[in-house]
């Protein structure tokens, strides 16, 4: 019923708290997809996941621009938030509490989305599946959890916007001739 990537994803999120694997896997699933069918409210969760590792890591600023764009995206695709089976307003009111946190300077501390019963049904059996517990507290002492995204491989993402800011300028240059 929910994609694999999908459910790979809730693990990653709530029992081993790596936000950047998280969005590892979202993304690739979305890219997956051909760019006509690219749903917006997988961007919506890549953006919890890399709100929370910014917050761990000390990033509010960043934090607080995912978080913020992370919110427009679930409140806008509420009903295909939904059909993932999570409570869209819930999800909006928690995301909303930890903005107001982020910007207040509070720490951070790990969150859980609120799950329909059959999403949780999916999300244990996919536990159960790959031998992981349900749930587990992040922690802030694990310093390749916090600074994974340091030591992958960024020459291929950095080409890839060099590539689109040509396109970009290319695009404006014909525009104004």
């Amino acid at each position: 019923m929910y994609p694999q990537p999908y459910l790979d994803y809730l693990i990653q999120f709530h029992v081993e708290r790596d936000y950047f694997e998280c969005h590892e896997i979202l993304e690739e699933y979305w890219k997956s997809a051909p760019p006509h069918e690219r749903q917006p409210v997988w961007v919506g969760l890549i953006q919890i996941s890399v709100a929370l590792y910014h917050q761990r890591r000390g990033n509010q600023s960043g934090a607080i621009k995912m978080l913020t764009s992370a919110i427009s995206l679930i409140k806008k695709h509420h009903l295909d938030i939904q059909k993932l089976g999570l409570d869209s307003d819930s999800l909006a009111s928690l995301l909303e509490e930890r903005l107001t946190e982020i910007q207040n300077g509070q720490p951070y501390r790990s969150l859980s989305l609120p799950m329909s019963d059959a999403l949780k049904q999916a999300y244990q059996e996919a536990c159960t599946m790959q031998n992981h517990p349900e749930h587990r507290d992040s922690d802030m002492q694990d310093a390749y959890l916090l600074n994974k995204h340091t030591l992958r491989d960024r020459s291929d993402v950095l080409a890839e916007r060099q590539h689109q800011l040509q396109m970009r300028e290319a695009r404006r240059n014909n525009e104004s001739n």
